[in-house]
């Protein structure tokens, strides 16, 4: 709601650490483009990659998946 047509998009990953083989969590942040400013706070969505649409934004919304309780 803070920024018009843009959301903030976190993207989890499970690797596991080279030598000990400890699982972690690593967490990555993106601003997509939300064309219609549709997405909610929670909503799980789709982003694919796109041209850059401004210094920070190179991903936009393509489906909400799961809509936040």
């Amino acid at each position: 709601d803070k920024m018009d047509k843009t959301v903030v998009v976190q993207v989890e990953d499970l690797r596991a650490h080279n030598l000990y083989r400890k699982v972690l969590r690593r967490r990555r942040r993106f601003q997509a483009h939300d064309e219609t400013n549709e997405c909610r706070a929670g909503d799980r969505v789709r982003i694919m990659e796109t041209k850059p649409l401004s210094r920070t934004k190179r991903w936009r919304v393509v489906e909400i998946v799961e809509r936040a309780r």
